[in-house]
């Protein structure tokens, strides 16, 4: 695989994190078919896992003489771009939880 085609991959992957209509995709799970946040949590980290597998293969690869260092570097920046998505999402989320239960009743 190319470097330029990596890049490609992993920008497209990062845009799909965050693009605005992620969160309307119908999900294949749930309650019922209704796609919503939990869904595209879900979703995401099913992403996450599978781009580390991909980081870890390519790394192991790259030991054994099989993969450019290139490769594993760019799989390795698309890995930390989807860890940095699903960390600020998180901390939207505990920053909306505290603003929540400071309101009053």
């Amino acid at each position: 695989m190319s470097t330029s085609s990596i890049a490609a991959s992993a920008y497209a992957n990062a845009a799909r994190l965050f693009s605005p209509n992620a969160a309307q995709r119908p999900a294949t799970g749930g309650q019922g078919g209704q796609g919503g946040f939990g869904a595209m949590l879900n979703s995401a980290m099913q992403h996450l896992d599978q781009t580390t597998r991909a980081t870890d293969q390519r790394a192991q690869q790259m030991a054994a003489g099989r993969a450019d260092l290139i490769d594993v570097v760019t799989a390795v920046s698309e890995t930390e771009v989807a860890i940095e998505a699903l960390v600020s999402v998180r901390d939207k989320v505990v920053q909306a939880y505290d603003e929540i239960m400071r309101m009053q009743i």
